[in-house]
């Protein structure tokens, strides 16, 4: 960690993240988004890198969140539509695809449903 400035203290001074911790960060939960997201911010230099992976991530928990509804809804009502909850295991692994295009810091897009949230949240450039 020669060279770094990587800070890894809770006392309000410093915990500095690069762009690559922010935006694997931006995937996990929404508290760990909230935390990317304001982290973003104190960036001095603007990184596409990281507000890409946030819309992507805010994209994605919210469509998590309005699938998870839906299905909570349908299948108690239609149980014969139960197979429905594998839908979930697919949301999981695009999950882990979009983990893994901010660890290998590339600009992808989750498969299949990524393209829907580009350049969608506008608060976020």
């Amino acid at each position: 960690m020669t060279g770094e400035n990587h800070c890894s203290t809770f006392d309000g001074k410093y915990f500095n993240m690069n762009s690559k911790t922010i935006s694997i960060l931006s995937y996990v939960t929404i508290i760990g988004w909230i935390i990317a997201y304001v982290k973003s911010k104190d960036l001095t230099v603007k990184n596409d890198l990281a507000n890409y992976h946030l819309e992507q991530g805010l994209g994605f928990f919210l469509l998590t969140v309005v699938v998870n509804i839906i299905l909570s809804i349908i299948i108690p009502i239609l149980p014969v539509l139960s197979f429905l909850n594998y839908i979930g295991l697919l949301l999981l692994i695009l999950w882990v695809f979009g983990i893994i295009n901010a660890a290998n810091e590339q600009k992808k897009p989750i498969p299949v449903v990524g393209k829907m949230f580009e350049n969608k949240f506008g608060f976020l450039a």
